[in-house]
């Protein structure tokens, strides 16, 4: 993984760059997208998207991006509460909670996603489409489906040692 880190401990990952040719009568002119996704290896994640004529600047523009969007994973013991499905466009993500030792079972882009998220051990499918763009998107609508017990006792009135009965 070549992973950078910066002097507030949020990690990034370039997860794609891609190359968009227009052509006009003077000749080819070329764009370039960047997808990035950042995150504290500890319960906070953010994906960005950047557009611009060279790779630094849409690598600069995603980064701004990832880190204005950044939301909070709750995380027990280096896994996720419950099963849950991360819904975007065309793309569907399975997320199951997985046992110690299990790791990341997840392939492409989401891997990297649950690696900065502080995630050590889940199961992931993705079904549908794969497109690396709407997949992570897919998660992060996952993540931010997930309950704690902590908010299923407040939702109810309850208190933890009451649900758990």
């Amino acid at each position: 993984m070549n992973f950078n880190k910066d002097d507030n401990q949020i990690v990034d990952k370039v997860v794609n760059i891609g190359r968009v040719t227009k052509v006009v009568k003077g000749g080819r002119i070329f764009k370039f997208t960047a997808l990035v996704v950042v995150g504290d290896m500890n319960g906070s994640v953010g994906i960005g998207y950047g557009k611009a004529r060279e790779v630094p600047d849409a690598i600069k523009k995603a980064l701004e991006n990832a880190k204005k969007s950044m939301v909070a994973v709750p995380v027990v013991n280096g896994t996720i509460p419950h099963e849950i499905i991360g819904e975007f466009v065309s793309s569907e993500i399975v997320m199951k909670p997985a046992a110690p030792g299990t790791g990341i079972i997840s392939g492409g882009v989401t891997r990297s996603l649950f690696e900065l998220a502080g995630v050590q051990n889940i199961l992931c499918k993705s079904t549908r489409s794969r497109n690396a763009y709407n997949s992570l998107y897919a998660v992060m609508d996952g993540f931010k489906k997930i309950r704690t017990l902590e908010d299923v006792a407040e939702a109810r009135g309850k208190t933890i040692q009451e649900i758990i009965r």
